[in-house]
């Protein structure tokens, strides 16, 4: 009986010293876990908030380029007939959209959605001025429809995409 005394005598400290090393270095473990993770992830946001940022910038600037205003002034007389005008618009967008595809990796989605609505939006502007102009009409006839329709909406088709981009932006920024 005195040999389990003098045993529980030395192994009851030793276990508690032992239970209380276990606890200090699983509490160190977890806090440096939690370091690293903190450390990786700023590093991850200093690499990617460029890309991120660039590519929203991107982005408005392919929804200013298509805004119907930028559009039609940037491409008035490049055409004879309304129709040769609505194919050369159409030609512009897609060709501005598909130039800034890859944009889409670094953006929500949310916002590419917002910004793919804003180019379908501008395309059925286009195609539904168009068809209530003669084909053969000049192009500036297709171009007062368009700003009629736009005036007749009350409605830029790209600043709802552009103000939902630049609010993300922001978003973003403050993360």
């Amino acid at each position: 009986m005195e040999i389990v005394t003098d045993l529980l005598k030395i192994l009851l400290p030793a276990a508690l010293v032992l239970y209380a090393m276990y606890l200090t270095v699983t509490a160190f473990l977890k806090k440096q876990f939690a370091d690293k993770q903190l450390e990786n992830r700023s590093k991850k946001i200093e690499i990617t908030l460029p890309i991120r940022l660039q590519a929203y910038e991107r982005m408005c600037l392919f929804l200013e380029r298509i805004s119907p205003n930028n559009l039609l002034i940037r491409l008035n007389g490049s055409a004879t007939q309304a129709i040769e005008f609505q194919q050369i618009l159409m030609r512009e967008i897609r060709e501005e959209f598909n130039h800034n595809l890859s944009q889409q990796v670094y953006m929500s989605h949310e916002a590419w959605e917002q910004v793919r609505a804003a180019q379908q939006e501008v395309i059925t502007l286009i195609n539904q001025a168009a068809s209530e102009v003669a084909s053969d009409a000049a192009p500036l006839d297709l171009a007062k429809k368009i700003f009629e329709k736009i005036i007749q909406e009350n409605r830029n088709p790209t600043a709802s995409a552009l103000k939902f981009i630049k609010d993300e932006i922001q978003q973003e920024l403050l993360d």
